[in-house]
């Protein structure tokens, strides 16, 4: 059998209401399922008649639970929960079911992994009895762990900031202030309210220069982060230094957004650093500038001399009659003395001028911007009067002068060093000048001094060397062809220059402490020749130049009567000493005395170089000589100069009036011979009888028979 067709207008059977209206539920239901199995929280539902609690996917996930999970009761539910938080679960719980507000708290739930959760806890009844009485309740639970973190480093960070002890400052990318620390504000003195949306160019010192800030600000927005030390001004107006760092912090597109500073207070750092330099730098007691510094200072006023074509004076100072008043009143009224010398040579100078202590009562001065010497002069004049000032110091008057020493740059062009030194030895002149005086130094003087030691050092060095050696020239009488002795005459043997006469190197032996060394060892070899020929069978006579100074020296009578005694075989008057008629005596009695002491020793005198000097009559008179020499200068022209053959007629004469021996010096020709013993002078030397020759040349010339006299 076939079904039966339907015509085409006919419709099905519609559905009764109540089917209708379960099918819409379902599918309200079904939706509703997706929306809790989707969303991104978990959803619970509490059906407070049977204390269960169910719950999304979301919600069992949240705890680690099964998604299958049947659900908890509420009890069990609680006991999930941290236990120093369910009273704050209870309490919010309360507050609700009491019509107080919605159900609203934070607490920590475990999760079945063991670890807490952090979690937000909400929400609402929507079921109650006629009553009033809560039947059902529908809420959310959201885990908020890295809220809660957040959270927590929010509030660490903000704590450090409120609390840290350096200072820090949020700017815009303007620097302008967005907010500051109290270590911000207890430092610089301002308010927070005083201090935010200003720039931080207020804050400014004026000691940093505006390329520092350019450049420091190119270094920040290049790097984005500036490292550096700062000086800025408080509210008061007092500066203070700051060390940190500047730090650019850039969204997510790498765009700076702000700027932190991070800063410590390092004044009192500063200011230590500050006091510990100005001590290496400074003198303890006056203050003023120490050798240290005054190099600094020496460099930059000698730069400054040169770059503007002008003369920098630098002196060298030091006090006169201060050790008296040190020995007599004490180290500290000399101390105080020195600080009132200190601040008068201050007051004395200029700002750009520099006055240093070099120790004791010696200081050291530069002034620059000097236009010629003479306004050098006119300024250490007034130094001086100011310093001669009396100073009273506890009640006593006391009063000191000073010696001071100049030298000029660039007319002295030397080092910083050697101008010191110049200063220094120009001050030592005219300390000798008698104090209360300046000197300026003379370069060209000082190049002759160098000079002058120079070859006196050589000549020191040509002793030590055994480099210096004496030669002896024959004395002879013409009238019995006799040798009467010889005169020792100083010469070096110099390693590359040969034999060198002593015309060449003794004047700068003169006047110096050497030449009492130097004729010391002349007296003692000449003596030790004198024992060597008698011991060789010529007892033999040794003249030896002695200086002035040599022979007024104090110790000079004591050393010859140790060299002698020295040699007690040599017999007396084998010794002779010539000093020169030339020679200026100041106190010509007590080189007489000298004399006559020497020879109580058996040592004879002889005056050399007769007729060139002012005093001969008053020598011959006055000094107790044995012998007179003529000078070689006058001998040598005699033949040929009446007025040089008169001069040698008139000494005969007075070596005969005056009953002393006469020697004539410079003999070099058989004409001379004979025309000096025509005058009655028959004792002579010179290369007309023989040349000065080494010990050992004159004793083989002793042996050949005295050949050439």
């Amino acid at each position: 059998m076939t079904p039966p067709t339907t015509s085409a207008d006919s419709t099905p059977d519609p559905c009764s209401p109540l089917e209708e209206a379960l099918g819409r539920l379902a599918e309200s239901r079904k939706q509703l399922e997706y929306v809790f199995a989707a969303i991104g929280e978990g959803i619970w539902d509490w059906d407070m008649r049977t204390d269960r609690v169910t719950r999304n996917v979301r919600g069992c996930e949240l705890l680690g639970l099964d998604p299958g999970f049947a659900g908890h009761t509420a009890v069990g539910f609680r006991d999930l929960i941290a236990e120093e938080d369910r009273g704050v679960m209870a309490e919010a719980l309360e507050r609700c079911l009491s019509g107080q507000g919605p159900y609203l708290c934070e607490y920590r739930v475990r999760h079945a992994s063991g670890r807490l959760v952090w979690v937000r806890d909400r929400g609402k009844v929507v079921e109650y009895t006629p009553d009033g009485q809560a039947l059902r309740m529908i809420g959310s639970l959201s885990d908020i762990s890295l809220e809660r973190e957040a959270s927590e480093n929010l509030r660490l960070t903000s704590s450090v900031f409120r609390h840290a002890h350096e200072s820090i400052v949020i700017t815009d990318t303007a620097a302008n202030i967005l907010d500051v620390n109290d270590a911000f504000c207890r430092i610089t003195g301002y308010l927070r309210s005083e201090i935010i949306g200003r720039n931080t160019r207020f804050l400014r010192s004026g000691l940093q220069t505006s390329e520092f800030y350019a450049d420091m600000w190119r270094g920040l927005i290049r790097d984005g982060v500036w490292q550096g030390e700062l000086w800025n001004r408080k509210k008061n107006g007092e500066l203070f230094a700051q060390l940190g760092n500047i730090s650019a912090v850039r969204d997510q597109a790498g765009q700076t957004t702000h700027y932190v500073g991070l800063f410590s207070d390092i004044t009192e750092i500063k200011e230590s650093q500050r006091h510990l330099e100005h001590l290496a730098y400074h003198d303890a007691l006056t203050q003023l500038p120490n050798r240290s510094l005054l190099a600094d200072r020496m460099q930059m006023a000698l730069a400054q001399a040169e770059r503007n074509a002008t003369l920098a004076a630098v002196a060298y100072l030091d006090l006169d009659g201060f050790k008296p008043v040190n020995d007599g009143h004490g180290h500290e009224v000399g101390d105080l003395l020195l600080v009132e010398i200190a601040r008068r040579l201050q007051a004395a100078s200029r700002a750009g001028d520099t006055v240093a202590r070099m120790g004791g009562d010696e200081f050291a001065l530069i002034y620059n911007g000097l236009e010629h010497s003479e306004e050098c002069e006119q300024v250490f004049a007034r130094l001086l009067a100011g310093i001669a000032e009396p100073v009273t110091i506890r009640g006593r008057e006391l009063q000191v002068s000073a010696s001071i020493g100049i030298t000029l740059f660039p007319l002295d062009g030397a080092d910083p060093d050697t101008l010191l030194r110049h200063a220094d030895q120009a001050m030592y002149l005219a300390k000798q000048a008698g104090g209360n005086c300046f000197h300026l130094f003379d370069p060209e003087r000082d190049r002759s001094l160098r000079a002058h030691r120079a070859a006196l050092a050589r000549v020191e060095s040509a002793l030590n060397d055994r480099e210096l050696e004496l030669h002896y020239q024959p004395k002879v009488d013409i009238r019995r062809n006799r040798l009467i002795g010889v005169e020792a005459l100083l010469r070096w043997r110099h390693p590359q220059h040969g034999l060198i006469l002593p015309g060449e190197f003794l004047p700068a032996v003169m006047d110096s402490d050497f030449e009492i060394e130097l004729g010391n060892w002349i007296l003692a070899t000449a003596v030790n020749e004198i024992q060597a020929f008698s011991d060789a069978g010529h007892p033999l006579p040794v003249s030896v130049n002695v200086s002035p100074n040599h022979l007024a020296h104090p110790g000079f009578i004591a050393y010859l009567e140790a060299l002698l005694a020295g040699h007690p075989r040599l017999p007396d008057g084998m010794l002779g000493l010539e000093i020169l008629e030339s020679t200026s005596f100041s106190d010509i009695g007590a080189v007489s005395r000298i004399m006559e002491a020497c020879q109580q020793l058996g040592v004879r005198f002889a005056l050399d170089d007769f007729g060139t000097g002012y005093g001969s009559l008053t020598y011959l008179r006055r000094l107790p000589v044995q012998t007179i020499k003529i000078d070689q200068s006058f001998v040598r022209d005699m033949l040929d100069d009446n007025d040089d053959l008169a001069i040698v007629q008139s000494v005969i004469g007075l070596a005969a009036a005056f009953r002393r021996e006469v020697i004539a010096e410079g003999v070099e020709t058989a004409a001379h011979r004979q025309a000096l013993l025509a005058l009655g002078c028959h004792l002579i030397q010179g290369f007309g009888v023989a040349r000065p020759m080494p010990p050992e040349q004159l004793l083989v010339w002793i042996r050949e028979g005295e050949a050439g006299q």
